[in-house]
């Protein structure tokens, strides 16, 4: 029987991840850090035009027991729109019943300003703009398995846009 709740452990199969008493780790803003968005250079994958957004989170687990996260699959949206694919391999180890602050770098490229949908304006105009990261998470917490964590929103919050985001 254990045998077979560490193998749908190690699948996540219908939630075992709860049945087995894991708790998937708590994101939230982290309290005196600013999060930037900054104009990138020009790279062979961005010819020419990036953007990196510093996200600064604080990452709790909630577990009596430590495990490490080991991915974030997902998305980033600024404003509302869907702009940037994330698949961070992490491998952050997170001691039982303890937090981090962590800072996630999200790097963004477009070939024109149609890509950006209703952001271009607002990249341009404020200083501000809001975020969400919204993705599925995974873990390897040893012998209980290697669960992941569904789609949801993790993470909210405003980026500050730093003076000029000017493209060249």
């Amino acid at each position: 029987m254990a045998a077979t709740l560490l193998a749908l452990a190690a699948a996540d199969c219908f939630g075992v991840a709860n049945l087995l008493g894991i708790s998937a780790p708590n994101f939230s803003v982290a309290e005196g850090r600013s999060s930037m968005l900054r104009r990138g250079s020009r790279s062979l994958q961005h010819p020419r035009w990036s953007a990196t957004a510093r996200i600064w989170a604080e990452v709790a687990n909630p577990n009596s027991f430590g495990l490490t996260l080991t991915t974030l699959d997902g998305t980033l949206a600024l404003e509302g729109e869907d702009l940037v694919d994330v698949e961070l391999p992490l491998g952050l180890p997170l001691e039982a019943a303890s937090d981090t602050v962590i800072p996630l770098d999200l790097t963004f490229g477009f070939d024109g300003f149609s890509a950006l949908g209703s952001v271009a304006t607002s990249l341009f105009t404020r200083d501000e703009l809001r975020y969400e990261l919204r993705e599925t998470l995974a873990v390897d917490a040893g012998p209980l398995g290697e669960p992941s964590f569904g789609l949801r929103t993790w993470l909210r919050g405003r980026v500050e846009v730093q003076d000029p985001l000017v493209l060249r």
